[in-house]
């Protein structure tokens, strides 16, 4: 039987726990939630007081130069890279995960449209538990284009390899699902994608700075991901979109923008893309937001994702074990896979009353969040998430499933 003195004497020889101190955990609570919304870098604070202040209030315009305002969406793509297997000069920091995603999902059909040997294919294929604005750009941009274009919603990842046919233009997948954790085999479906002559879209949200990622390797075509959620970017902080440096040079989308010029300020009233990454950009970049991901990044400069991933697995092994250990006579449904191939960084519980106790974990200090239907879902962030934490998070969902202390009636907030 594990005990809370086990889990303290793992995070005594925690290779990542000094990282803890370079984040603002507020006193009395456990977050469970950086798959979602990550935690403020203590450094976040003193970068926009100078974002605001001296580059802002003080140089005012000039820092699009002086400050490097203009550079930062691709220095910063340049900092995220390795991140996710990418080279410099690949990844742009930009806009957000949909717009990123109506951008190369528009490129990856345009390109396909002006080969002869996939002219012809219209068939876009995603999962159905996919994340819903993935699945809503898609439509979106298939209702637009007309022609013929269609979604092909596949229920199970099983049936992704018979999906995936001779009429399918594009494969369109999230890395790990939001829902469950389950995490595709990159590789492998995107070596049968292009076997069958269509191209890889990978949404990587719940991936990028929480499982090892390795984009040039696996042979992907086109990837999006946020910086919000395990890189702690902040709040709706700028997204990120990669382009395989095989499709640069044909890479185009419809929101093209003055910042994707090759010469922006000649003000031009023709558009000429410019080279590289670059075209990946739209409009004017939002730089307090932009300033605020490299606290992050810079975390992650100090470790590597081999060691984030080794802790990562173990985090959520032992919360699994606690959770079955202490919770076993509750209604509790893992529905996050056991093995550690197919696990993201999350461990989701399905209980018939999964909104009312997440409710009441949360009053508790303990800081998961909700998915319809009825998944509990807990992000676990190897930089800041301890073990005895993991520990104190199941003693109180004990106490709680235990007591029956939680509301079934509790009022759905906007955000769940």
């Amino acid at each position: 039987m594990l005990t809370r003195n086990d889990c303290a004497a793992l995070d005594a020889k925690d290779e990542l726990a000094p990282l803890r101190a370079q984040f603002d955990l507020p006193e009395g609570v456990i977050y469970l939630d950086g798959n979602s919304l990550g935690v403020r870098p203590k450094k976040a604070l003193e970068r926009a007081r100078a974002v605001l202040e001296d580059e802002w209030g003080t140089d005012l315009i000039r820092s699009w130069n002086k400050a490097g305002w203009f550079e930062m969406p691709l220095r910063l793509g340049d900092k995220l890279a390795p991140l996710v297997g990418a080279g410099p000069g690949e990844i742009a920091v930009t806009d957000t995960t949909s717009l990123n995603l109506f951008k190369v999902l528009a490129a990856a059909l345009h390109i396909q449209a002006d080969k002869p040997a996939t002219a012809d294919r219209k068939s876009i294929v995603t999962e159905r538990a996919n994340f819903p604005t993935d699945v809503y750009m898609a439509q979106g941009l298939t209702e637009w284009l007309g022609r013929g274009y269609r979604l092909r919603l596949v229920d199970a990842p099983e049936d992704l390899h018979a999906a995936i046919d001779s009429d399918t233009a594009v494969v369109m997948l999230t890395h790990v699902n939001y829902r469950t954790g389950y995490m595709h085999d990159m590789r492998a479906v995107t070596a049968h994608a292009h076997e069958q002559g269509a191209l890889a879209i990978w949404d990587l949200a719940h991936s990028a700075g929480a499982v090892p990622v390795n984009l040039n390797r696996n042979g992907a075509d086109f990837a999006v991901g946020c910086t919000y959620k395990y890189l702690n970017g902040g709040p709706g902080a700028p997204a990120f979109a990669w382009v395989a440096p095989r499709h640069q040079a044909a890479f185009r989308h419809p929101l093209s923008g003055w910042w994707s010029h090759a010469t922006p300020f000649t003000m031009q009233p023709e558009f000429l893309p410019a080279d590289g990454i670059r075209r990946a950009l739209c409009g004017t970049q939002p730089i307090l937001s932009l300033a605020l991901v490299e606290c992050g990044l810079d975390v992650f400069g100090q470790t590597d994702v081999a060691a984030i991933r080794k802790k990562s697995l173990a985090l959520t092994d032992l919360f699994i074990a606690l959770v079955e250990q202490r919770c076993a006579r509750h209604p509790l449904s893992l529905a996050t896979p056991r093995e550690h191939a197919v696990r993201g960084s999350q461990v989701s519980f399905a209980h018939p009353h999964g909104y009312a106790v997440m409710q009441a974990l949360i009053a508790r200090g303990v800081i998961g969040d909700y998915r319809e239907p009825e998944i509990m879902r807990f992000g676990f962030t190897p930089l800041y998430t301890r073990f005895v934490d993991v520990w104190d998070a199941v003693e109180i969902l004990a106490e709680i499933l235990d007591g029956q202390q939680y509301d079934v009636g509790a009022k759905r907030d906007a955000v769940t």
